[in-house]
């Protein structure tokens, strides 16, 4: 069985050059894709979807990272720009850490002190961890910087 870690970033910086930054523009990206696929389900609710449209993103949204997560370890804002989410075993995610990592952020989106304390932390920590990856070991590395 092989042995999988997490990169050290003191050792190996190459994994997390500029992540911060990327998951910001992958978050753009991905948000875009999510407005166009709810733009998209419109006339398939007789535009009366538009009276609940913040719902309809928030729940493509979370199914969205969920699906493109759980399939390929990042959405595909991240896939774009070669990041890609490790679990604390350094090993890609599957459903239920998707599934949990959207949760997270799910619950930092809904409570702004929580969102705000984990950019500060992406931006400010060696990983470049939020604080849902903090709190699932997780973390996003660049995709290109095989190990």
């Amino acid at each position: 069985m092989t042995a999988w870690h997490l990169p050290d970033p003191q050792t190996q910086p190459e994994f997390y050059s500029d992540v911060a930054f990327k998951r910001l523009l992958a978050f753009v990206i991905d948000t875009v894709l999510i407005v166009l696929i709810c733009l998209a389900i419109l006339p398939f609710t007789a535009f009366t979807g538009l009276f609940f449209f913040p719902a309809l993103m928030a729940v493509v949204g979370f199914l969205y990272r969920v699906i493109t997560i759980a399939n390929g370890s990042a959405t595909l804002g991240m896939r774009f720009l070669a990041i890609e989410f490790r679990a604390a075993d350094g090993r890609r995610f599957d459903l239920g850490q998707a599934f949990l990592h959207t949760v997270g952020l799910t619950v930092s989106f809904a409570v702004a002190p929580l969102q705000l304390v984990s950019i500060v932390l992406m931006a400010t920590s060696q990983r470049g961890q939020g604080l849902t990856d903090m709190v699932l070991g997780s973390v996003a590395i660049n995709r290109r910087a095989r190990y």
